[in-house]
């Protein structure tokens, strides 16, 4: 029986170093995606701490997808006599969201306390400055999720939720919730629902988040991100 000819090592080594950085590719992350590119913005407002601890869980949940990266912020307090009250740049904390961050981002968290079954003045108020992204198009076909705090059980959680979904669909964002394949859905004591993440504080803040209302944060996270390189 005639033998078979052996190709050169130098012929078959291009194929060999190919299927390597393909296999050994982090799962999710498409082949040639330049995964350092990908970052999902956190937005929210917080004055007793929960919506920040919220953000910061749902940061963890998209840190959790190989290549995807969580830019944290937040925006400033305002009031009846003066548009902005806080000095430009924070004490402490993240930095305060800016309009190109919302350009660059692959994603969006938006996270808000609950005020009277809608969204604190200070998120409403950067929303409502985004006319000139809405009038480009910037925000089009990106992946954009809610999550908010509330001081009772029922003091509005899904409506607050729903209420910052509005704008972000005329932005012609995509919504994304949480679906029940996530078991905290079904156990939790707190918050969270389809619609978003939520924790459920108590009167004096003196609940903290549970592991149910946590999951359901990296739950929101992690889809985003996924979404993110999905669409990248």
């Amino acid at each position: 029986m005639p033998s078979k000819a052996v190709k050169p090592l130098a012929a078959v080594l291009p194929g060999l170093c190919f299927a390597l950085e393909y296999c050994t590719a982090p799962f999710g992350v498409p082949h040639g995606t330049e995964m350092s590119e990908i970052e999902v913005l956190i937005v929210y407002y917080s004055v007793r701490g929960s919506t920040a601890i919220l953000a910061r869980e749902v940061a963890h949940g998209v840190e959790s997808t190989p290549g995807v990266q969580a830019r944290i912020r937040t925006v400033p307090r305002i009031s009846a006599h003066s548009e902005q009250i806080d000095d430009a740049i924070p004490a402490s904390g993240p930095p305060y969201a800016t309009y190109q961050d919302l350009r660059e981002c692959a994603a969006l968290a938006l996270g808000s306390p609950t005020r009277f079954g809608n969204m604190a003045a200070p998120v409403k108020y950067f929303i409502d400055g985004t006319a000139q992204l809405w009038l480009d198009g910037a925000m089009v076909g990106k992946p954009a999720g809610v999550f908010t705090a509330a001081s009772s059980p029922h003091g509005g959680h899904e409506s607050t939720l729903l209420s910052m979904q509005i704008p972000l669909l005329h932005h012609g964002m995509l919504i994304c919730g949480v679906p029940y394949t996530q078991p905290a859905l079904n156990t939790t004591p707190g918050g969270g629902s389809p619609y978003g993440p939520s924790h459920w504080s108590g009167a004096g803040h003196e609940r903290s988040l549970d592991r149910d209302e946590a999951a359901i944060c990296r739950s929101l996270g992690q889809r985003l991100a996924h979404l993110a390189v999905r669409l990248a």
